[in-house]
């Protein structure tokens, strides 16, 4: 298929687009609609879906015009006004080829995941304590990524280890676009450094795994309490210690899929099910997404991996400064201020490469 051809098909899709939008902005403002509460959310819903998509349509449409205009005087005049003509199709056809460049990305079906909220596990993986004290390090810096957008982190469970480090932790981010911003993280975080117990100054090699979960609805997933095994039990602290003398620690066991959620955070054992049970029905509903889409199931084994040096989606190497992003090739000198939660530029650049994989794929069909 030609160029021309392509142009010419999102084009009409693009018209389509638009008389959507007239139609709804018509609805909002229709009485009869605008008292059904459920209809009124679910047209404000799309019209804002819908409002970028227009608004850039509309302009590249002005200098489609313009443009359409100034070819016809060049062809018309001779002198200074041709010149001008000349100097304005310069202008404008390469502002209407960054326009088609926008609405492709902007036609790129939207995953309605990606509002949802998100729940980030962090393991430490390959490297012992070192691993731990890294996974505690990634904790932080996303805790400080929330911050910075105004997003809010709860504690769903942890596993702390004695010298200060984190086995593993699970935590729930909310707020706008959380998964689709966070969705990329997932998959194992190796990074090199000289541990502060190395007294000859050796470089060591860690990894931690990270899943990230879109926050599953209640009408997302069922669970049945037959299928669900509950046992209650003393919370402990790190090397064992007693931190509790109630049974206020929970472990869910779903026995149909044999994933098993623990958490002991909270003095109460009604909280401590709860969290575990919103745990459970985002890994269950997680699994459900990687059946229904064997590509999703591809990503979740990348994601998950086993936690060994040798697989990687980034590498942070402090004796360099420097983070590397392997999936994209991107490397930026800035370790601190990411780890910081600086972490825009290199989640903007993932964006942006999975959404060109989506248009190469056909996602703008």
């Amino acid at each position: 298929m030609s160029a021309n051809s392509t142009t010419s098909d999102m084009l009409e899709k693009l018209d389509r687009v638009e008389v959507r939008f007239s139609e709804i902005e018509a609805l909002l403002v229709d009485p009869n609609v605008s008292g059904d509460r459920t209809k009124y959310t679910e047209l404000m819903r799309e019209h804002a879906d819908l409002a970028e998509i227009v608004a850039v349509y509309r302009d590249r449409k002005c200098a489609q015009s313009n443009l359409d205009e100034a070819i016809k005087l060049k062809e018309d005049v001779d002198g200074d006004m041709r010149e001008m003509a000349l100097a304005e199709i310069a202008e404008l056809t390469p502002q209407l080829s960054e326009f088609d460049d926008v609405l492709r990305r902007l036609l790129v079906p939207k995953d309605p995941l990606d509002m949802r909220n998100a729940i980030v596990e962090i393991r430490a993986g390959t490297g012992g304590a070192e691993a731990a004290l890294f996974a505690g390090d990634l904790l932080k810096m996303y805790t400080r990524y929330a911050e910075e957008r105004g997003w809010k982190l709860e504690q769903l469970s942890m596993s702390a280890q004695t010298m200060g480090g984190i086995k593993e932790v699970s935590v729930l981010v909310s707020g706008k676009d959380v998964y689709g911003r966070l969705k990329h993280e997932g998959g194992v975080h190796r990074v090199q450094r000289v541990p502060e117990t190395e007294a000859q100054g050796r470089i060591h090699t860690s990894a931690v795994t990270v899943a990230v979960l879109p926050e599953a609805e209640e009408v997302d997933v069922k669970i049945e309490e037959k299928d669900l095994r509950v046992d209650v039990y003393r919370s402990s602290g790190p090397g064992g210690q007693s931190v509790n003398t109630t049974d206020s620690a929970v472990r869910l066991t779903h026995e149909p899929s044999g994933l098993v959620v623990i958490c002991q955070d909270e003095k109460s054992q009604h909280k401590n099910r709860a969290k575990a049970m919103k745990v459970l029905m985002s890994r269950l509903f997680d699994l459900e997404e990687a059946k229904r889409h064997a590509e999703m199931a591809a990503d979740r084994k990348a994601m998950v991996g086993t936690g060994d040096r040798s697989e990687r989606i980034r590498t942070y190497n402090f004796p360099q400064g420097r983070v590397t992003d392997h999936r994209i090739g991107m490397t930026l000198y800035s370790l601190d201020a990411f780890v910081g939660g600086d972490m825009n530029e290199v989640l903007d650049a993932l964006i942006a490469h999975y959404q060109a994989t989506a248009l190469q794929a056909g996602g703008d069909s």
